[in-house]
């Protein structure tokens, strides 16, 4: 199935919004599920794990 100049423009403008919105959705996995693997590399947000002995 070959895509029509059309149908290619559409998508050309559409590719920031999907990326905007697949990091956003990402960030927001990582915050509500605290996957401390990778909310550890996080600068401010790592804070949150610190031991206080």
């Amino acid at each position: 199935m070959v895509l029509g100049k059309r149908t290619l423009e559409l998508a050309a403008k559409w590719i920031p919004s999907a990326t905007l919105y697949g990091g956003v959705g990402s960030l927001a996995f990582l915050y509500f599920s605290d996957w401390r693997l990778i909310v550890d590399l996080i600068p401010i947000y790592n804070g949150k794990f610190k031991d206080t002995k």
